[in-house]
């Protein structure tokens, strides 16, 4: 499966955001989507999303030659300030989830099982969301999208206030789950993308450009990434 992008153009006013982007990206691949802040990242996601209209261009699903159209079933996004229902206790939030959703999730698990993964202490699971750090809800947000089994993971700078033990926990993670879906990190921070991805790509004056990782400890690579963001100012 493929997710393929012909054309896509954004702008707000005169502001140009996104230019004429074309790019194809693969199932089974963490793409890195590196870009300084503002450059558009999470103008592309919400585009992706359907949550804004694009100016331009098109995107779509592409397996065995058939095209298929990309619907918000088909997506899960998390975003880097996660949204929860605070007034629910994370074992409410979850029961609620998999009730709503229990028609279109595949051989589910119990509630506690899933807590088990995202390594939610028994405590914590009683707690109301409101009490949860910022790292915890992240880890709820993500955990209702892992169950959701999108084909299409957008993550927008998802641990960007995470500790270290939380960070190294989402990221063996997203490991172990990019088989069977096409998974997009967002971040500006190029050594978590070089740690994480398999593809890196820049976003920088509004389009998509693949940066070759033929040797992640070369500086000679990380110079020209940094040139290349440079060019924003």
């Amino acid at each position: 499966m493929q997710l393929v992008i012909e054309h896509l153009s954004k702008h707000f006013d005169k502001k140009e955001v996104l230019r004429d982007i074309d790019f194809t990206f693969e199932e089974g691949k963490i793409y890195g989507l590196l870009g300084r802040n503002g450059a558009g990242k999470t103008t592309l996601f919400n585009c992706l999303n359907q949550d804004i209209p694009t100016n331009g261009g098109s995107f779509y699903f592409q397996q065995d030659g058939a095209r298929r159209e990309v619907t918000s079933k088909d997506i899960g996004y998390v975003l880097s300030t996660p949204v929860v229902p605070e007034f629910l206790t994370g074992r409410e939030f979850l029961k609620f989830f998999l009730e709503i959703n229990a028609d279109s999730i595949p051989h589910p698990k119990s509630i506690d099982n899933y807590f088990d993964t995202m390594h939610i202490a028994p405590d914590d699971r009683e707690k109301l969301l409101k009490d949860y750090s910022h790292g915890m809800k992240n880890k709820m947000q993500m955990l209702v999208n892992i169950i959701a089994q999108p084909e299409l993971l957008l993550l927008d700078e998802p641990m960007t206030a995470l500790d270290v033990v939380v960070a190294e926990e989402m990221k063996e993670l997203l490991r172990t789950l990019k088989e069977g879906r096409i998974t997009i990190f967002s971040t500006h921070i190029l050594d978590l993308a070089l740690d994480l991805c398999d593809e890196i790509i820049l976003l920088h004056h509004g389009v998509l450009e693949v940066v070759e990782k033929a040797s992640l400890d070369s500086r000679d690579f990380k110079e020209k990434i940094i040139a290349a963001l440079r060019e924003e100012d």
